[in-house]
């Protein structure tokens, strides 16, 4: 009986161990902080390929001069 309730107190110990771990990864993942900054790095990488970079400049520049030709027509 004894030897039940020690491995039955080992089990719940390694039990809460895993439990512990799994609690202080998700509190790392979840850092709202952490997820904005690994999101801004994203975009700013993505941003920063020419092909996608070029692309919005030309964008803003068509919108950019249609304003100005709506504006002043």
């Amino acid at each position: 009986m004894t030897k039940d309730t020690e491995r039955i107190e080992r089990e719940i110990e390694a039990a809460r161990a895993r439990l512990a771990s799994t609690l202080d990864e998700l509190a790392v993942r979840a850092d709202p902080q952490r997820i904005a900054d690994e999101t801004k790095h994203i975009v700013v990488a993505k941003l920063n390929e020419p092909k996608l970079k070029y692309s919005l400049i030309g964008a803003a520049a068509l919108v950019g001069g249609l304003i100005l030709l709506k504006i002043f027509r």
